[in-house]
């Protein structure tokens, strides 16, 4: 219970409405947000309490987390390397490991520089707000993630928004600006929340069209889309027309981490100036060793994006059949909107009692204030899986 009285005139007072909410999330059951998760039984099965849970929620698109080759390395990595670098790259956080990662980061993605970072949120932070200075112009779309908007925040640039994948309204944004200052075009190749796609071939005609550069953040569409997994600006042809691509290894990756690469050499210089970059511990030598692993398999095993998209297509047709709307079309992510934060939140308690997990996404941290039941496929669900998914929403449906 928040305490008015005691709170009141501190820090904590803005947080009284907050704590009201959380309440009657609570009360509704189970706490939804940082639920812990007692034992990993695999990529998609957990042990909640005493029961095991079918897990759709994890963004392990490639089920990676249990390869034999991953694990290995990160073991390995483990026993050469111990288990942190304890200071940041500048300093003395740079082992070979980082390196041979960025070298293959390049030649995966063709690119002339590549800068690996010890988060995905710090890679997109460390770029951003380095690359668009005082006096540029930094055109975010609408529906960008939060580290996208806080990069803005924390560069000097001009913060433009244009609306959601609407080439249309960039190219007017853009052609109203100065002269002066350069143009930086910021969008998502696979956007997290609905699981929309951006047109990337669109957007990187209008930018350039107007003398802007473009940055494309492929965090979630990396090992999903394109050839070998390179990604939605792969998969729409224009990948060596992108300037920057961002990207993590906390989801097809199997780690933690993020990268930066450009078909620019010269964003190797930023790290000597880039506070999120100079100021942080570099990714430890299990992490980073075990993103390395994992993008030997993305770059070569074709199968493993088949078996996805079979289980995205089974999944999409047995919930539209079920008589839901998916928020886009057939893809890794798949979000239904629900009525309000309380049908959403009791249908998420209903799910997790069928022995089913799914993320429940509510705002402020969802597009046009939505709330979301939010779903992720992976090639580690079996067909099986995806029935019993299928069938604990048809239980929704029915009210069951």
């Amino acid at each position: 219970m928040f305490d008015t009285e005691a709170n009141k005139n501190t820090v904590f007072a803005k947080f009284e409405k907050l704590s009201e909410r959380v309440d009657k999330l609570r009360a509704a059951g189970r706490t939804p947000f940082g639920m812990r998760f007692d034992e990993m039984l695999s990529q998609t099965r957990a042990r909640v309490g005493n029961a095991e849970i079918l897990l759709a929620g994890t963004n392990n698109y490639l089920g990676l987390t249990y390869d034999a080759d991953v694990m290995e390395a990160a073991k390995q990595a483990i026993d050469t390397h111990g288990t942190a670098t304890t200071g940041s790259r500048l300093a003395n956080g740079t082992y070979s490991l980082h390196l041979d990662l960025e070298t293959d980061l390049k030649e995966y993605f063709g690119a002339a520089s590549a800068m690996v970072c010890t988060t995905g949120y710090q890679a997109n932070l460390a770029a951003l707000s380095t690359l668009a200075g005082r006096g540029d112009h930094l055109l975010i779309d609408a529906d960008s993630h939060a580290c996208i908007y806080d990069a803005c925040r924390l560069s000097d640039a001009e913060t433009i928004r244009f609306r959601h994948n609407s080439p249309e309204d960039l190219n007017k944004r853009l052609s109203r600006l100065p002269a002066e200052g350069a143009r930086l075009v910021v969008i998502e190749g696979l956007y997290s929340m609905l699981g929309d796609v951006a047109p990337v071939a669109e957007f990187v005609e209008v930018a350039h069209s107007n003398g802007a550069m473009i940055f494309v953040d492929e965090a979630h569409s990396i090992g999903c889309y394109g050839e070998n997994g390179r990604g939605v600006s792969q998969a729409q042809g224009v990948l060596d027309k992108v300037d920057f691509i961002s990207g993590t290894f906390s989801k097809s990756f199997a780690s933690i981490g993020g990268f930066c690469v450009s078909r620019h050499e010269a964003l190797e210089l930023i790290r000597l100036v880039s506070r999120p970059y100079l100021f942080t511990a570099s990714g430890s030598p299990a992490n980073m060793a075990a993103a390395r692993a994992s993008l030997k398999v993305i770059a070569s095993d074709t199968t493993l994006r088949k078996q996805l998209w079979d289980r995205v297509h089974q999944l999409y047709s047995g919930l539209t059949d079920a008589g839901f709307t998916i928020s886009s079309p057939p893809g890794p992510i798949m979000a239904i909107s629900r009525p309000d934060e309380h049908v959403a939140v009791a249908e998420w308690n209903q799910l997790m009692d069928q022995g089913v997990y799914v993320n429940l996404a509510v705002p402020p941290a969802t597009p046009q204030a939505k709330s979301l039941l939010r779903l992720s496929v992976s090639a580690a669900h079996t067909e099986a899986d995806i029935d019993q998914l299928i069938a604990a929403f048809r239980g929704l449906a029915k009210g069951d």
